[in-house]
């Protein structure tokens, strides 16, 4: 036992307490080099949730549409399939979307006007 407490006591010499300057300084310069590199990281999906909102929101229309389309098929005298207002009072969507959308008469939809989506 008395070897372990002397050998403890030399590697830990009673004059060396703490961490050095430039022990401090290396630690310093990593962490502000990982800081850098996750606020890069970040920056780049700062924007792009809107994008995928925009994006969803008009696949979710043109599913609406698509799903209108048929029924109007089917029941040969079907809800209106012509904006947005008529897919949600005949509940194929749920509110009404963001942007501005026109549909046509083979059922593709388009983003059209000043809206929020790019």
């Amino acid at each position: 036992m008395r070897k372990l407490v002397k050998a403890i006591r030399r590697v830990y010499r009673s004059g060396e307490k703490g961490f050095t300057l430039i022990e401090l300084l290396v630690v310093i310069g990593i962490l502000a080099a990982l800081a850098g590199v996750v606020t890069l990281g970040v920056t780049q999906f700062i924007g792009s949730g809107q994008e995928e909102a925009c994006q969803t929101d008009w696949h979710n229309v043109q599913t609406a549409v698509a799903a209108c389309m048929v029924d109007r098929v089917q029941t040969t005298c079907g809800p209106p399939c012509d904006s947005t207002d008529g897919l949600v009072t005949s509940n194929y969507l749920l509110s009404s979307p963001l942007g501005a959308y026109s549909m046509g008469t083979t059922g593709l939809v388009t983003n059209v006007g000043n809206t929020p989506c790019p």
